[in-house]
């Protein structure tokens, strides 16, 4: 989130906490997710198709940068790009946070005030919200659904905004937490957010918004318990197909894993941090009913590419080597951008393993739409199996995937062409680049090894043709 959204907060909380909550009890096995975006498998909602993502797995879209067009016309610009998506290659889209928020028509919806006001009631300044009215947004989930992509949804569970003063008995103050919503459910006073009387604080709190109490069962119940609470009301009704957790470093993973269990569909989390072992360990917090957004993977390719070290692509740690099945790959967000070299990035993400994010402005306004579509369709098929690194230094690297048909995908950030040979995984084949960056057809000798190439400051991709 954005730092324009802090001043929209009216109560000032010091400190980041360290959580005394239940996340220590025993768990169950996890369930197998209903939503499984490597693997083709899609929701158990009603309506939905399933459509197999290709032997390499799915591709997401962020469809929104931060601060986009205001008015409520943002739905069914999403919608208008819909049938070229899909064309494209792409399997589900990530929407902002959809519920009326304290900035109303002007929120980006990182500051919820009332979760089931999708954008029909009169209240903060609007009945639509930034993005579109509930109408609008149900005929865009429907449209995706229609074209066999699904739809995962923003949820800020951390915090809330936008309430009334009220006298606060465990502050001893008077703080912005009594909210009446005009939907008329999940009305929430001082005694759903911390301190209260049975929790004080919990993992964290963001820049002063009142911090809600995960730990209180009536906050669970409107959370993800009741079969009219916010979880299911998103899947089974709204029609959401899974998750994107907002600022999960505010609380225990065991909330996200209450959800997961209690709501289903697909789900990945916002665990800011490059150290891989720290996404791991959130990973795993969950009872592994989550993904993460490979933040260690981010960094690294920063470090890489921007950087003329390529040697740390193969030295660096980062989720997706750790934990595959639960790394969600990206290049930038609406909330960092860091990476200047992004066409490198992306040839490394959609060439490896891990769920790969596009993200919207990169693909509709920065980059070639032609060399992203390109490798969306390496990716879905041809990235198959797992990784081994066969060469790097620092303007070069060499990778292939070990599946059928795999893969080798050689990165060059120097100013020259370069060529190596390299062992891969077929004989006497004769292999190309399907990037088009060199038009070679080398044949894989009797051992598997071959000669292959790359343009100065380019990638190619190798697989038999």
């Amino acid at each position: 989130m954005k730092n324009s959204i802090l001043n929209l907060c009216k109560v000032a909380i010091l400190a980041v906490f360290v959580s005394c909550s239940s996340e220590t009890e025993e768990i169950p096995e996890v369930r197998k997710a209903a939503t499984d975006p490597f693997n083709g498998t899609t929701s158990d909602k009603t309506g939905t198709s399933e459509r197999n993502p290709g032997p390499g797995g799915g591709v997401m879209m962020q469809a929104f940068y931060w601060d986009v067009p205001a008015g409520g016309t943002w739905y069914n610009t999403i919608k208008s790009k819909i049938a070229d998506w899909d064309a494209a290659g792409i399997s589900a889209i990530w929407l902002p946070p959809v519920s009326k928020a304290q900035n109303g028509p002007f929120s980006m919806g990182y500051d919820p005030a009332d979760y089931f006001d999708l954008g029909e009631y009169n209240q903060h300044g609007s009945v639509e919200t930034r993005f579109g009215s509930k109408a609008e947004l149900l005929s865009l989930i429907n449209t995706a659904h229609n074209n066999n992509i699904q739809v995962y949804a923003d949820i800020v569970l951390n915090h809330n905004s936008g309430g009334d003063l009220e006298a606060n008995p465990y502050t001893g103050t008077n703080t912005y937490t009594d909210f009446d919503p005009a939907s008329g459910k999940f009305y929430r006073s001082a005694s759903d957010f911390h301190p209260n009387a049975n929790v004080y604080n919990d993992e964290g709190i963001f820049g002063g918004f009142p911090d809600l109490s995960h730990s209180q069962p009536y906050v669970q119940d409107w959370l993800w318990n009741r079969s009219d609470g916010v979880g299911k009301y998103y899947k089974n009704t709204i029609g959401f197909d899974g998750w994107r957790f907002d600022y999960v470093k505010g609380f225990g993973g065991w909330v996200v894993r209450e959800w997961n269990y209690n709501v289903g569909g697909f789900s990945v989390g916002e665990y800011w941090d490059g150290n891989a072992q720290k996404l791991q360990d959130w990973v795993n917090s969950t009872n592994r009913t989550s993904s993460a957004f490979d933040f260690a993977c981010y960094y690294r390719m920063d470090e890489a590419f921007d950087g003329n070290n390529l040697n740390i692509l193969a030295s660096g740690d980062m989720l997706w080597k750790r934990d595959a099945a639960k790394a969600v790959t990206f290049v930038t967000n609406h909330d960092t951008d860091v990476i200047w070299d992004k066409m490198h990035a992306y040839a490394y993400i959609m060439t490896h393993e891990g769920y790969p994010t596009v993200f919207y402005s990169d693909y509709e306004e920065w980059l070639d739409k032609d060399k992203l579509n390109n490798l969306i369709w390496i990716h879905r098929n041809k990235a198959v199996g797992s990784t081994s690194i066969l060469y790097a230094d620092n303007d070069e690297y060499v990778a292939k995937r070990n599946g059928s048909p795999g893969l080798v995908v050689y990165l060059n950030d120097s100013n020259n062409w370069v060529e190596r040979w390299v062992e891969t995984n077929w004989s006497n084949t004769v292999i190309k680049d399907y990037t088009g960056n060199s038009n070679w057809e080398p044949t894989t000798q009797s051992g598997k090894w071959v000669k292959i190439q790359c343009p100065p400051n380019s990638y190619t991709i190798w697989s038999p043709k």
